[in-house]
This record gives C-alpha cells, structure tokens and sequence, in this order.
C-alpha cells in the first residue's frame, strides 16, 4: 500500500511538474509579447491557455482525490507535503526532491503571473494618460468644473481639432 502512495504521488508530482513548466513558458511568452505590442501573438496563444487551465484544474482535483483517499486510509491529508512526510524515509526520499521542485515553481508562477499583470496596469495606465492628453488637447487643466463648462476642448470629446 504504501508503495502505491509512493508511485501516484509521484506520477502526479511529474505531471504538475509539466504542466507547471509549459504554463512558464506561456506566461513568458506572453510578457514577451504584451510588452511588444503583439495582438497577434496574444490572440494566437489563448487556446494553449485554456489547454493549460484545464490541464490544472485536473490536477488540483487528482490533488483532492488523493487527499482524500489519504483521508480514507488514515493518513494525514492536510496537504500532500504533509502526507509524503508520513510515509516511510525511504519513500520520502525519493518524494521529498520533486515536491521542492514543484513548490518552487508555483512561486515562481505566482511571480510571473504577477510580473504579467504589472506589465499589463502599466500598459493601461498609458494608455488611460494618452487618452486623457488627446480628450483635454494636451492641456494640464481639469475637463470639469463647478457649475461652469469646461473650457478645454479635444479632438476625441468634441472634435474642435
């Protein structure tokens, strides 16, 4: 039995692992081509995302289901570091390197998807600033005031210009 626990802890780490470091290489390309402006590239890559979605999604329910077949055995399901440290040293051995490997790597996943997304605000926030120099025509005025009308004028609000 604890064989078993052994192999499909294993088989699943080796799995994640893969899916972890395709996601990596999708999440580096992507930044690569937010930040180079390719439409293109970013339209031609949404399939591989939600290839790669689905593949985790499969593995966070493979992670239930041993977690709660560990729970079935009697053995400690907190989470699966916690459950590979109840196995015998021998099985812990060979467990605890990939279980390192693939922690790791969700940080570095976490990093990166957050690397993504501040490439992304900065990108908005340009564009929100362009749009606010074409709609007040470039001046530092506000385009409101208390009761009166605005007296800057843009191309993109009233098409003065």
């Amino acid at each position: 039995m604890e064989t078993a626990w052994e192999l499909e802890l294993a088989k699943f780490l080796t799995d994640l692992m893969a899916v972890q470091e395709e996601t990596l290489k999708v999440l580096n390309r992507k930044r690569e081509m937010i930040v180079a402006a390719d439409l293109a590239g970013l339209s031609s890559i949404t399939s591989e995302e939600e290839n790669l979605v689905n593949r985790l999604q499969a593995c966070q329910q493979r992670r239930e289901e041993l977690l709660r077949q560990a729970e079935q055995a009697g053995l400690p399901n907190a989470n699966l570091q916690v459950l590979s440290q109840s196995l015998p040293q021998s099985q812990r051995d060979v467990l605890d390197p990939p279980m390192r490997l693939a922690q790791a790597r969700m940080r570095l996943l976490h990093c990166e998807s957050l690397t993504n997304w501040l490439v992304v605000q900065k990108n908005l926030l340009h564009l929100a600033q362009l749009l606010e120099i074409i709609a007040t025509g470039g001046q530092m005025q506000p385009t409101y005031g208390i009761g009166e009308p605005s007296a800057v004028h843009g191309c993109l609000v009233d098409g003065s210009v």
